[in-house]
């Protein structure tokens, strides 16, 4: 008789376990961004979504997911869909010449527009991932994200 329930435990914490895991994987959503405050129509929106502090918010090799779109009107609308369930930070450039980099003057100063996931404010270097940090746990998370220009 012990022996079965022993049995009959492990074959429960086993079901629960893939039950869990099935649950843990089908949390997958999507990620819509509108981004205002665009100066004008010259170029594209280049947005990058990070799911850690590690390289965010310049390193491309660490990008989960990225889009560029040109600008046909504004707000400029992107969506994500499939990021599994957890914290990410998104950063965003207006692209006007194309070239996939925030461009900058002789100072370091970006002479194009960016903005990051809950706009955090932004003076003398970029947001930590923290201040820009917000999480997907359900099916559709919306974010909006105001460019700011120097």
């Amino acid at each position: 008789m012990v022996r079965g329930l022993r049995v009959s435990g492990l074959l429960l914490a086993v079901m629960g376990l893939t039950w869990s895991s099935s649950v843990r994987a089908s949390l997958n959503g999507n990620l819509s961004v509108e981004i205002d405050g665009v100066k004008n129509k010259q170029g594209q929106v280049c947005v990058s979504i990070f799911a850690s502090s590690q390289g965010f918010p310049s390193n491309r090799d660490r990008i989960v997911q990225k889009q560029c779109t040109k600008i046909t009107e504004t707000p400029v609308k992107v969506s994500f869909n499939n990021l599994k369930a957890g914290n990410y930070a998104v950063a965003v450039i207006h692209d006007r010449n194309n070239d996939l980099t925030l461009n900058r003057n002789n100072l370091g100063m970006p002479t194009e527009g960016f903005g990051f996931s809950r706009n955090p404010e932004v003076r003398t270097s970029a947001p930590k991932f923290g201040d820009a940090a917000f999480l997907i746990a359900g099916p559709n998370t919306n974010i909006q994200i105001q460019l700011k220009y120097f």
